[in-house]
C-alpha cells in the first residue's frame, strides 16, 4: 500500500441523517452498554470488561489524532442519539494483506434502518475524496450476512480467493473470514 496522505484537520462527517464525529466521555456508557449486547457482540468474541471498553475509546480517539482518520462516533442528527462507530482503519500487521478497512458497529435498535450504509457510504468518499486511496476493503466473519449485504449495497465485490482465516482470533467460527473491496472512482472530484 502507498503512504497515506498528511492528515486532515480532525474531520466531521455528515450525512443527511447522521453526524460521524470525534468521542465524547458521554459516549462510552453508551459504547459499553452497546459492547455488552449479545447481539452486537455475536461476531466480535470475548466479552470486554468496563475498563476494556473505555480503553477501545481511547485507542480509538489515539488513532484519530495521530492520522487524522479512524473510527468515528456516529449519531442520529435529529435526536443526538449515540448509535454506535463507523470509520476506516488501517489493517493490523498481522493479517495476510495491507490495505485500509471500511467498517461499522451499531447498536442493536440501529440496525435496519440504513445507518450502516449511510455511514460508510460517507467514509468511503472521505476515503476517496480526501484521503484519495486508491482501494478500500471490508472484512467480516463469514457468518455476518447482515454486514456483508451493507458491503453488496456499498457497492463492494467479493472474491472467494481473498477470503482468509484472521490470524488474530482463535480457532472457532469467528476465525474464517470473507474480503470485499471496492476502488476509487475513475474519476474522482477535485
Amino acid at each position: 500500500m502507498s503512504e497515506l496522505p498528511e492528515p486532515p484537520e480532525l474531520p466531521e462527517l455528515r450525512t443527511d441523517r447522521l453526524l460521524l464525529r470525534r468521542w465524547r466521555d458521554s459516549d462510552l456508557e453508551p459504547w459499553a452498554a452497546m459492547m455488552a449486547d449479545p447481539e452486537v457482540r455475536e461476531h466480535l468474541g470475548e466479552l470486554l470488561t468496563r475498563e476494556q471498553s473505555d480503553a477501545t475509546v481511547d485507542l480509538m480517539r489515539a488513532q484519530f489524532d495521530e492520522r487524522g482518520f479512524g473510527w468515528w462516533a456516529v449519531e442520529l442528527r435529529e435526536t443526538g442519539e449515540f448509535l454506535g462507530r463507523a470509520g476506516l482503519d488501517q489493517v493490523g500487521a498481522s493479517m495476510p494483506f495491507t490495505a485500509v478497512d471500511v467498517g461499522w458497529r451499531l447498536k442493536r435498535a440501529a440496525w435496519g434502518h440504513g445507518y450502516a450504509t449511510e455511514a460508510a457510504r460517507a467514509c468511503l468518499t472521505f476515503a476517496f475524496e480526501t484521503l484519495r486511496l486508491p482501494e478500500v476493503i471490508a472484512m467480516t466473519t463469514v457468518r455476518n450476512v447482515r454486514s456483508q449485504a451493507v458491503m453488496r449495497r456499498l457497492g463492494m465485490t467479493r472474491d472467494p480467493a481473498d477470503d482468509f482465516d484472521d490470524p488474530s482470533v482463535p480457532e472457532g467460527p469467528l476465525r474464517r473470514c470473507v474480503l470485499y473491496r471496492i476502488a476509487a472512482p475513475a474519476n474522482p472530484p477535485a
